[in-house]
Formats: C-alpha cells, structure tokens, sequence
C-alpha cells in the first residue's frame, strides 16, 4: 500500500477567508485546495504550517500573523488557545452571530439542497458570558503542563488539577483558574475545593492508572438562585468524605443541594449510578412563565436558561397552535417544551427513550397542574409506529428536537406517513437537520428558518426549522 503524504507544507501570506464548521477558519493554499486553521480570524493574514493534507484540503496551522483581522477581539480567559471550550473568544461576538447563522444557511442550502423563503435573524445572547447553568469539571493528579513548564527544567511541585480536558489528551486536564462561563460562585466553589483537598491530601484521581479518591465535580445553577453541587468519588472513604462535604457544606451555605456519588467504573458517567443526597434537597428549580422544572444531577435541561426561553418562544410562535391541536413532542427529554406550550394545544404527547427523563417529565406536569400532556418512554423508531397512532391519535402538528446525530431515517419516514400539517424541526446540528429535511422535501416545504445563539464564544448554535405539507392537486 503506497504510503500517504505527510501534507508538511509552508505557506506564506495566506488570507484567511472564512469560517467553517467545528470553528476551524477556511483559508486557500496556492494550490487551490482549502486550509483548515483551527487558531485564525477571517481577515487575518498568515503564514501556514499545514500538518495534513487530504485530496481536497490542507489541515494546518497559523504560525506567523502579518496583518490581524479587525473582526478580532481580545480573549477574556487566561486559558483560551489551550482550554477548548471557548475557540471563537477572539472573534467578536457580532461576527460570531454572522458565521453561525451562515453555517446554518451553508448547510441548509447545500446538503439538503432546501429553498429558504425566509431566513430570520439569529436571536444572540444577552449574556456574552458567564451564561453556563451547569458545569462538568475533573481531578487529576498529573494536570496538562505547558511547553515552558516542560522546558524549564525546574523541578515541578504539585501536579494536581480541577479543570478540564485538553482536547485530544483524554488522561490531561488542565488546571482552571478561572472559567468565564459560569456565574459565581461557581469559580469560587471550584477553588476552594481544590485547595482544601491539597491541604488535607484527598488524592486527584489518575485516569491513566485508576487510582485517587476525587473524580469530577458538578455545579449547577438555576435561574430561582438555587445552587447544586455533585462530587464524584472514585471509591468510598467515609472519613475523607464527610470532611470535603462537610467543608463545602460550611464554607458555602447557598449550596441548596449537596450530592455525591461513588463510581468504580471505568468512565466518568453517572447516568448508570445511584446518586446520594448529603444535605439540602436532591434537586433544584428551574421556572419559566410560571412553570417549575425540578432539575435533578441527571435531568438534561438547556444550559442556557435565558436562551432556552428564546429558544422555546421561538418552537411555540412557528407551531401557530389555535388550542385545537394534537401535538406530538418528539425527543421530549424532560418534557419541558411540551409543558411550554401545552396551554395553546388540546393535548400534547411527548416521546422519549430515557426512562429517568420521561419520570421527571411525568412529575413536573403533575406539580405544574397541566393535564393535557401524557409521555411514553421507547425507542422513538420502534415506539413512534401506526399502532400508537390508533391508540393515541394522528397529531396535527410534529414538533421533533433529536441529538446531534438528527432523526433515524425510520422516524423521518413515519413523519411522512403520518404528514401532519406542520413539522417544527429544532436541531443543535443543522447539517443532520439538512440531512433529514432533504428526505422530507418533497413532502414538505420550508415556510422559515431561524437560529438560536445557546454558546456564546463558540461555534455551535441550535436552529429552528418550520415545514408545512406541500398542497396536492388532489
């Protein structure tokens, strides 16, 4: 088998033209072929290091800026170039707006090849940063070192870490001093937990090896000021457990709700594990319009609380409900947008596979007083078939918001047989979106489309879709 090209090219001043998808800039070598820049701005004028080279395109890297695009800006963290959470921070926010909404048109028009009569503006975020409503953050007791730290040849001390994953290095954590996505106390808390733990030698875990007492940590905030933190322990010691939880119950008392959990698996998940209420409640609150959500550690809830209200303001107005309508909700998750509009609609049906997700539904419909919503738990391409339809009816409108992997082709096509009306299609991924539009078109037509900004200062942004059943000649 002949061997692949390396791809190991220089490039000099090279205009940086766009940007792409996965918040890589888009630039063109001289051959023709694009280069994908993972740490460049449109505007910008490089020189390249391309590091891989495939039959259409160069991936590479800025190594040297001869003129800096005025679509930048100054990054807010410390960590940003390293930590991978936040790779538009040097881009300002209103280019960044500008570069989602055109990724969502891109993949629209070009993938599913879909006619848009009216494209509107994506809705940004107030909130720039620190909008995070949960947070995910991991102990290691051999944290990320940098090139300078490595070269200076000093002896290095203390190697523990809380922060997060280096992208592509799943056993190296960087250390985090200050994260800028989530509200305080949320830095504060982190901090001071990791200080204690040092002091009193509670061991950071190694994922390598398998080995230390602290695993991962989880705060959780809600829009009712209530407070949630999860601890994360890799085995049991009651001992060293009581005086972190102790602790953290002491030094910050607005903590509303103080779990843990004891995982000895290999992964970090907790989906499968038996979550323990050390003080306060087992949950916290959400509300909107009224309306309370209980939040469990495994509940899945937008982690953006104000965009999530846009976001369902945005499902609600293209849905048009008259209050005659049966709705089916579609990958309902905890059922919160099906409980959101179920005051416009006769009776709301939510589906989902998750059955943790489908009994907090269930729960939060009977404490919100709504009783036109039912949810079912299964498979959505085996529970969604024609015998639920003859049981619980033909909905007149669809509103389906699936993973990132969008719709399985055997739910699109039962979308079809059924042909409600209307179709509300909200999707975090628009090229799976297009994907799945494709294959509703000649049924469907788009009557608009428009875009949510959820993440700030990243590249990702959820995108709300309204079809309409073509009319027949019939």
């Amino acid at each position: 088998m002949p061997r692949r090209k390396s791809g190991k090219q220089h490039f000099e001043n090279i205009e940086v033209l766009d940007a792409g998808a996965k918040g890589k800039s888009i630039a063109k070598a001289p051959d023709g072929k694009v280069i994908f820049l993972p740490n460049a701005v449109p505007g910008d004028v490089v020189d390249v290091q391309t590091f891989k080279k495939r039959k259409a395109y160069y991936e590479g890297k800025a190594i040297n800026f001869h003129t800096l695009s005025q679509k930048r800006t100054e990054p807010e963290c410390r960590h940003f170039g390293v930590c991978g959470g936040c790779k538009w921070q040097n881009m300002a926010y209103e280019h960044q707006l500008f570069y989602k909404q055109k990724e969502v048109i891109n993949n629209l028009t070009r993938i599913g090849h879909i006619t848009l009569p009216e494209v509107l503006p994506i809705i940004g975020s107030k909130k720039h940063y620190y909008y995070r409503n949960k947070m995910e953050f991991s102990f290691s007791d051999s944290r990320w070192l940098s090139q300078e730290e490595i070269e200076s040849q000093a002896a290095i001390g203390n190697k523990n870490a809380l922060g997060f994953h280096i992208p592509g290095m799943w056993d190296k954590i960087l250390d985090i001093e200050h994260c800028h996505l989530q509200a305080d106390p949320s830095n504060a808390i982190r901090n001071a937990v990791k200080q204690f733990a040092i002091r009193n030698d509670l061991e950071f875990f190694n994922t390598r090896h398998q080995t230390g007492f602290l695993r991962t940590m989880m705060i959780r905030t809600s829009s009712t000021g209530e407070l949630m933190v999860l601890i994360q322990f890799f085995k049991d010691h009651v001992a060293k457990r009581e005086l972190l939880l102790d602790y953290i119950s002491g030094a910050f008392p607005e903590i509303t709700s103080l779990l843990y959990v004891i995982n000895t698996k290999a992964n970090d998940t907790i989906y499968d594990q038996d979550i323990l209420c050390y003080k306060g409640k087992d949950h916290i609150n959400e509300e909107m319009e009224g309306l309370r959500f209980k939040i469990n550690a495994k509940s899945f809830y937008q982690t953006n609380s104000e965009q999530a209200y846009a976001l369902y303001k945005l499902v609600r107005d293209f849905a048009g409900l008259s209050g005659s309508e049966l709705v089916y909700d579609l990958y309902t998750g905890t059922g919160t947008i099906a409980q959101f509009i179920a005051n416009r609609a006769k009776k709301v049906i939510g589906i989902e596979s998750v059955p943790d997700a489908i009994s907090a539904a269930k729960e939060n419909a009977q404490h919100n007083k709504i009783d036109n919503v039912d949810f079912f738990v299964g498979d959505m391409k085996h529970l969604f078939n024609d015998q639920f339809m003859r049981i619980h009816g033909r909905p007149d409108v669809i509103i389906t918001d699936p993973p990132r992997d969008g719709m399985h082709k055997d739910v699109v096509q039962q979308i079809l047989n059924i042909s409600p009306k209307k179709v509300v299609y909200v999707s975090c991924n628009s090229a799976t979106q297009a994907r799945d539009m494709a294959l509703m078109n000649a049924i469907y037509k788009v009557i608009k489309t428009q875009a949510v900004d959820m993440f700030p200062q990243t590249y990702h942004v959820e995108n709300v879709v309204l079809l309409e059943r073509r009319e027949t000649d019939n």
